[in-house]
């Protein structure tokens, strides 16, 4: 049987903040324990705080490799600037480095073919400056990757998806790519903050 937890349980939301939130309310709960309980006792109040410091641990372990959040924003922003040109190059660099086999494809419901580990998905990024991204072009996407014969699919944007839209991504296995982790798809893309343009390797726009 697979646990699936409650979305808006305690856990999930401390899952979805920054580390040091669950691991204060360890601390606390451990400097709590130790000042009010008997001694024989406070060694198990302050072990009952572990589970947050699991939660902390665990969101520190997925934002590994993850930008700033300054760093987020900066590339968030010079993505929405670029032109679809530029765009779909900073995105194949991306993915050739990650170990991809890429190959463009530019249907109307996907831009890129990729392959790795025998593996085939396709990658739809055309959309990436709608500022929110419903079922409608997922559904495109899913329907190329069954005529395709791919095994999965990414869907890459700089905006937000609607609830109905991340539930279906989540029904039919996409990968949704956006916000941290579009930056960090892209994080080695360099931006000319002087100029306030982006550069491709060094180069100006």
């Amino acid at each position: 049987m697979k646990f699936n937890m409650a979305k808006n349980s305690v856990f999930a939301l401390l899952l979805r903040a920054q580390w040091w939130v669950s691991g204060g309310i360890a601390l606390v709960i451990a400097i709590i324990a130790w000042a009010i309980l008997p001694r024989q006792y406070a060694i198990y109040g302050v072990f009952s705080g572990m589970p947050f410091m699991v939660v902390s641990v665990m969101v520190l372990w997925r934002k590994r490799g993850m930008p700033s959040d300054a760093r987020v924003a900066e590339i968030l922003q010079a993505t929405r600037a670029m032109s679809w040109k530029d765009f779909s190059v900073e995105i194949e660099r991306a993915l050739v480095r990650d170990g991809f086999e890429v190959t463009r494809i530019e249907q109307p419901q996907a831009d890129f073919s990729i392959i790795s580990g025998g593996r085939k998905a396709l990658v739809s990024c055309k959309r990436w400056k709608a500022a929110s991204n419903g079922i409608e072009p997922l559904r495109d996407l899913h329907r190329a990757v069954e005529a395709g014969g791919a095994d999965y699919s990414f869907y890459i944007t700089a905006g937000d998806f609607t609830p109905h839209a991340m539930q279906f991504a989540v029904d039919h296995k996409m990968r949704l790519v956006h916000g941290a982790g579009l930056a960090k798809l892209l994080r080695e893309m360099k931006i000319d903050k002087s100029a306030g343009v982006r550069a491709i390797s060094g180069q100006k726009a």
